[in-house]
């Protein structure tokens, strides 16, 4: 069998909103067809592969309505993968699915070994799930739909968090399943381009949910490249925006930044596996800085630790050896109570692990990979003012979402945004009280042209206002506007220089 799936007046209200996400939507994919999904952030792209994949209904946050049909088996790649991590161990992450499937025991190991090799994770069976990455968990969650063999391929930006090398072989592995299964593809992303050859056929919904444009590759990028663009879609040929920046007034820091340097800092994971408790670098020997008005990326392949660095910038991952220690002025007004902290010999320098919560709140915003993490209530103005309120500092709440593009969402449940747009929001919640320090986790992953000019604006504008920034980040176009590139590879430091075009 082969998969097929059917809209015909297809809608969603996610609970607790007047107007629904998507309406009136008519589509219809064939079977046998690879099909790329684009638009707009909140367009509502991964609102139609949960409806195809009959997960919508089931959650029980919001109304359906219309109609949808689907035939097949069907295999959905959330766009956050650590929601579909089920099992402590990589290899039983995978069976996972099998076994609810009742393939029989003896198939089971065989293709799990079959689909983690298929999408290059790097580990054996027994490997922590604790211990991946973002982009490794990409990787697991795609090795899990790729073993189920399904009739109907459902792929929400299956490549966003990885580098260039392992983002190519996964979709050369989606192209050899699709190929040799004969299965039905639908892939939404954002960055379309490497995607084009894969695919036979282009939707492009609207800011409104509705059809733009459904036709083939070419024709798609021949004739309708500027209309796209303007759209805000990430079309081939066309350089990045120009970031859009806040008034300084949204960004100007409470006080002076701090540097941060990272001094002989290593960090080791533990990690528990079929033959026990291990013990593997995540860092190893790392010397790097962050310094006052430059935005700092930290680049390299998925896994090198880039998120690692960042949390251990952040005072969030104790190190194994060496030290995160802050230096400057506002590090000594604030902490002059805690001289204890003072590495001896060095004036206004203050280890960055050993700063309590209420000292690292007004001086930290972090955004994390999984911006539901941050999230502490159910209405997005609530979300933004919140810690901004709990510091003591002032916030112009409308300013802050309507930079993001968040306004016509004031009163929404942050659970209920789409991907794009909780990362937004995890970015003005972390960032509306002005903090001296900004560290970004993948900031820029599911926007379209328009939103990722508001975050790269925010980041840019920060640091002309005398913030310390500094994101992880496999983005190509955000590493062009950096003023320094660290990049990690195996845990170590590879290359710290200015960024070769600084913007």
């Amino acid at each position: 069998m082969t998969g097929s799936f059917t809209l015909r007046g297809f809608g969603w209200r996610p609970l607790g909103r007047r107007e629904p996400v998507v309406a009136g939507l008519d589509l219809r994919v064939e079977p046998g067809e690879r099909v790329l999904l684009a638009g707009p952030s909140g367009a509502g792209k991964s609102t139609v592969l949960r409806a195809a994949a009959g997960v919508l209904a089931s959650t029980g946050d919001g109304d359906v309505l219309g109609e949808v049909w689907a035939e097949g088996r069907v295999g959905l790649l959330l766009q956050n993968p650590g929601d579909a991590v089920v099992a402590e161990r990589v290899g039983r992450d995978v069976a996972f699915g099998l076994e609810n499937a009742h393939v029989p025991r003896e198939e089971i190991w065989p293709r799990v070994r079959e689909a983690l090799d298929a999408v290059r994770l790097p580990y054996g069976t027994g490997h922590a799930t604790s211990a991946l990455s973002g982009g490794e968990l990409q990787r697991l969650a795609l090795a899990g739909v790729v073993a189920s063999r399904a009739d109907l391929l459902l792929l929400d930006e299956p490549t966003s968090m990885l580098d260039d090398v392992n983002a190519d072989a996964v979709r050369r592995c989606v192209a050899d399943v699709v190929a040799a299964t004969g299965a039905t593809l639908v892939v939404v992303e954002h960055r379309l381009e490497p995607w084009l050859a894969h695919v036979d056929r282009v939707v492009v919904l609207g800011r409104d949910g509705a059809v733009v444009a459904d036709t083939d590759p070419a024709k798609f990028v021949r004739a309708l490249s500027g209309e796209l663009t303007a759209a805000g879609v990430w079309m081939p040929g066309v350089k990045a925006p120009e970031p859009v920046e806040p008034p300084e007034a949204l960004v100007q820091p409470d006080g002076p930044a701090p540097q941060l340097d990272a001094v002989a800092l290593s960090v080791d994971l533990r990690r528990s596996d079929i033959r026990g408790a291990t013990v593997s670098p995540a860092l190893r020997d790392v010397e790097a800085s962050l310094v006052p008005h430059e935005v700092t990326l930290l680049g390299g392949p998925s896994g090198a630790g880039k998120s690692t660095l960042l949390a251990a910038f952040g005072g969030l991952r104790r190190p194994t050896a060496g030290e995160v220690a802050i230096t400057g002025d506002h590090g000594d007004r604030r902490f002059r109570g805690s001289g204890r902290r003072r590495r001896r010999g060095a004036a206004n320098r203050v280890s960055m692990w050993s700063l309590r919560s209420r000292e690292l709140a007004p001086l930290l915003g972090w955004v994390p990979q999984n911006p539901e993490h941050g999230f502490l209530t159910t209405r997005v103005r609530d979300e933004v003012a919140a810690t901004a309120h709990r510091v003591g500092a002032t916030v112009d709440v409308d300013a802050v979402l309507a930079h993001l593009g968040l306004d016509h969402l004031a009163d929404a449940n942050p659970y209920r945004l789409s991907g794009g747009e909780q990362r937004r929001l995890a970015l003005g919640a972390a960032l509306a009280h002005r903090p001296p320090v900004l560290l970004l986790d993948e900031p820029t992953v599911g926007q379209d042209r328009g939103t990722w000019a508001a975050v790269a604006g925010w980041m840019r504008a920060a640091a002309r206002a005398g913030a310390t920034v500094a994101a992880a980040s496999h983005d190509d176009d955000l590493a062009a506007l950096a003023d320094r590139v660290v990049r990690l590879d195996g845990g170590r430091v590879a290359v710290a220089a200015p960024a070769e075009e600084p913007r």
